[in-house]
């Protein structure tokens, strides 16, 4: 599902260049629930966003889905994000001047699907807030606007879902309650799922926990647990 084949990114930082990721092998199989951790600086949102298709990588191709990102320009990857990769921030991202349903109604109305309205307002009662719906961003807690941010992050049903840092601004009550509608999507609708983390207990979720450590990936392993609770379902 998503392959990093020989993958670097380098920025420059007053005049030299500095090393953001060195190259690295990566492979995501489809329908598998990954967290990626490590300290501040290691590489962890720059990974996300080249998976996501927002960056170029310096070096090394990337896939996702059989598609290859590399050799894309800027109107093939903003179609290939709106139609297959859905991505949750740790500050929501919401739009500040509409309501609940006008942002999830959003990417459906971009991506010209039927009945937008209806399909938001689904998506709404799915992550529990079909009462907030006209209710602007201000008017909702942190947690509400992460499930808002969610809601419309699924709501062209993507078969990749990245969340960097979701819990990151938002109380363990809160985060809890995102961290269990994270795992149903994985789980009931088989998303393949990235999510970065600083968090351990966030990441004993995953199936998988890859650690980055300046911009290498320096351990990379399967959680027993979850990975055979996942076969027992299937």
């Amino acid at each position: 599902m998503i392959e990093l084949r020989q993958v670097s990114k380098t920025m420059s930082s007053g005049g030299r260049p500095l090393a953001i990721l060195r190259p690295l092998d990566l492979r995501v199989p489809a329908g598998q629930f990954v967290a990626v951790m490590g300290p501040s600086g290691s590489g962890k949102s720059t990974l996300l966003g080249l998976i996501a298709g927002l960056d170029n990588p310096s070096d090394g191709q990337i896939s996702v889905g059989g598609e290859e990102l590399t050799v894309m320009n800027e109107d093939a990857l903003a179609r290939f994000r709106g139609a297959s990769i859905g991505f949750v921030f740790q500050t929501f991202q919401l739009i500040p001047t509409l309501t609940a349903l006008e942002n999830v109604m959003v990417p459906l109305e971009i991506g010209r699907r039927e009945d937008p309205e209806a399909k938001a307002i689904a998506l709404l009662e799915l992550v529990g807030l079909s009462g907030r719906a006209t209710h602007y961003p201000a008017q909702l807690s942190g947690g509400e606007q992460q499930r808002v941010a969610l809601a419309r992050a699924i709501a062209c049903e993507p078969a990749v879902l990245l969340a960097d840092e979701p819990t990151g601004n938002l109380d363990s009550a809160n985060g809890s309650q995102v961290l269990d509608l994270l795992s149903r999507l994985h789980r009931e609708r088989g998303i393949t799922l990235v999510l970065v983390t600083h968090d351990r207990e966030v990441a004993a979720r995953a199936q998988r926990v890859i650690q980055l450590r300046d911009g290498q990936i320096v351990a990379d392993e399967l959680n027993a647990h979850r990975s055979s609770s996942s076969r027992a379902r299937s």
